[in-house]
C-alpha cells in the first residue's frame, strides 16, 4: 500500500544529521508494516526486534548502555552481523523497555552510522511519563491512519488521483464522471476508514461484514489496552469517555461536556483519563480560539474543546451507524452526518499539517469548524456534509477578520468566489495546492 510517510522515511535515511528515529502512532495504523517495507526497499538487510513479551531482548539493555556491546549481542541474538549503513535496525514496541529508549542517546552520540527506527502502539503514553529519555538525541515522525488520498491508491485509483493532481484547479469544476465516482469512493471511505487492515479487508473481499469484524477487533484491542496499560483506577473513566465521543460530537455545538460522560463529573475527575487517550493517539482535542492570529496557541481557551476520533471508520463503527445508511443517505444517517463529516475533515487536516487545528466561536452568534495555519496563512474552514452550503457563521468570521482566503468544504463541486473557495469533500487532500 502506498503511504505518504515513506517519503519522510527516505528523507530521514539521507540526512547527514540523522538520529535514531521514533515513529509514534495509534495502534494498527501500519507502523510495523511500513518500517519493514522501508527496510526492504532501501537497505540490504533488516534486523527486527520486538520488545513485547521478549525478556531475552530486554536483558541486552540491563547490563549497561554501551551501544557497541548492544549491537554485537543483538547480532548474536539475530544470528547475523548487523552492518552500519546497510542494515535497518527496527525496535518495535520499544515502550516495553525504558532502558532501550534511553540507549538511543548513546547510539546517537557514539554510533550514529547505525540506522535505528523505533515504534510502539502506546509509545505516546511512555513518552509522556518521566523517565531518562534522550532529549535532543532522536528524530520523530508521527504516523496516522490512511487518509482518502492513500485509500484511493489502495483501491487501484492511481490514474484518477494523478489526473486530479495534474488538472484540478480552483477556477474549473470537476468533470461530472469523476465527481460521481469520487462521491461513491468517499462514502466507502466513511465506512471503512483508514486502518490498513480494514482497508485491505475491503479490497480483498468487498464484504462489509468482514470490514466491521476487523473494526471490532481493533476497537476491542483498544479497550484491552485500557485494562492492561492504564492505571487501574482510570479504566472505568477511559471506557466512559471513549463511549461518549459519538454522542458528544452529535450534540448541537459538539463541545465536550464532562457531565455528559458521567452525571456530576467535573474536569478534575476525568482530565487525566482524557489525556491518556490523547497521548495514546486514539483521540484528538480541538480547542477553541478567541482570535485567529499567529501564534494560534496564544489565543486558545482550554476550557472549551471538542473531541474527535483518530479514524473515521472506527468513529462510524463505534457509533453503530449501519454502512447501508451511508450509501443510501438514509434518515438514520442524516442526524449524525455533520459530526461524521467533521471527524473526516479533522483526520485529513491532522494528516496534512501534522498538528491539530483549532475552532472559533463568537459567543452564541457564530462558529467556524476549524481554524488551521498553512504556512503564513490562517485559514477558516467551514464543513458542510451535503450540497447546502449556506453558512452565517463563516460570513460573520469573514466580516470580522477579513481573511485572505476562506475555505468551505462540501459535496458541491469546486467554486472560487471572492476569496471563498469551495473544495469538495472528496478531494479535500488537495487543499494545500488549491489555496496557493
Amino acid at each position: 500500500m502506498k503511504r505518504i510517510i515513506m517519503d519522510e522515511l527516505v528523507k530521514w535515511k539521507n540526512r547527514k544529521d540523522r538520529k535514531p528515529l521514533i515513529i509514534k502512532g495509534v495502534r494498527q495504523c501500519g507502523k510495523t508494516y511500513i518500517l519493514n517495507e522501508f527496510g526492504k526497499r532501501c537497505y540490504d538487510g533488516i534486523a527486527y526486534f520486538n520488545f513485547e513479551g521478549n525478556p531475552s531482548l530486554t536483558e541486552r539493555f540491563e547490563q549497561d548502555l554501551d551501544p557497541g556491546r548492544i549491537i554485537m549481542e543483538l547480532g548474536v541474538l539475530k544470528g547475523k552481523k548487523i552492518d552500519p549503513e546497510t542494515t535497518l535496525i527496527i525496535f518495535d514496541e520499544i515502550q516495553f523497555c525504558n532502558k532501550a529508549l534511553t540507549s538511543l542517546k548513546y547510539f546517537s552520540e557514539k554510533l550514529p552510522e547505525y540506522h535505528i527506527v523505533c515504534a510502539g502502539s502506546l509509545l505516546g503514553i511512555s513518552l509522556s511519563k518521566p523517565l531518562s529519555f534522550p532529549v535532543g538525541k532522536v528524530d520523530f515522525i508521527t504516523m496516522y491512519p490512511m487518509n482518502l488520498y492513500e485509500f484511493l491508491y489502495a483501491c487501484g485509483e492511481d490514474m484518477l488521483v494523478e489526473y486530479i493532481e495534474k488538472n484540478v484547479n480552483i477556477n474549473e469544476p470537476m468533470p461530472k464522471m469523476f465527481e460521481d465516482k469520487l462521491k461513491t469512493l468517499l462514502k466507502t471511505y466513511f465506512v471503512t476508514g483508514g486502518m490498513p487492515e480494514v482497508v485491505k479487508g475491503w479490497i480483498d473481499t468487498k464484504d462489509i461484514e468482514e470490514v466491521e469484524r476487523k473494526q471490532d477487533d481493533i476497537l476491542n484491542s483498544y479497550v484491552l489496552d485500557f485494562a492492561k496499560h492504564a492505571p487501574a483506577t482510570d479504566f472505568p473513566k477511559l471506557s466512559l469517555i471513549w463511549k461518549s465521543i459519538p454522542g458528544q460530537l452529535a450534540r448541537e455545538n459538539g463541545k465536550f461536556i464532562y457531565g455528559y460522560v458521567k452525571p456530576g463529573a467535573r474536569a478534575k475527575d476525568l482530565e487525566n483519563s482524557l489525556q491518556w487517550l490523547i497521548s495514546a493517539g486514539m483521540i484528538y482535542k480541538v480547542t477553541k480560539i478567541e482570535k485567529p492570529y499567529i501564534p494560534l496557541s496564544a489565543y486558545e481557551n482550554q476550557k472549551y474543546f471538542k473531541i474527535y476520533m483518530s479514524d473515521i471508520g472506527l468513529m462510524r463503527r463505534i457509533s453503530k451507524l449501519p454502512a447501508s445508511s451511508i450509501y443510501e443517505d438514509s434518515i438514520l444517517y442524516t442526524e449524525f452526518k455533520g459530526a461524521l463529516t467533521e471527524n473526516y475533515i479533522l483526520n485529513e487536516l491532522v494528516n496534512l499539517l501534522k498538528e491539530v487545528p483549532y475552532y472559533w466561536k463568537s459567543g452564541n452568534m457564530a462558529e467556524v469548524d476549524f481554524i488551521a495555519q498553512f504556512d503564513d496563512k490562517i485559514i477558516p474552514i467551514e464543513v458542510k456534509s451535503a450540497l447546502n452550503v449556506k453558512s452565517r457563521s463563516l460570513s460573520v468570521y469573514r466580516d470580522k477578520y477579513k481573511p485572505e482566503i476562506s475555505v468551505r468544504t462540501s459535496m458541491q463541486n469546486i467554486k472560487n468566489n471572492e476569496r471563498l473557495i469551495n473544495i469538495p469533500l472528496y478531494i479535500f487532500w488537495m487543499i494545500k495546492s488549491l489555496i496557493r
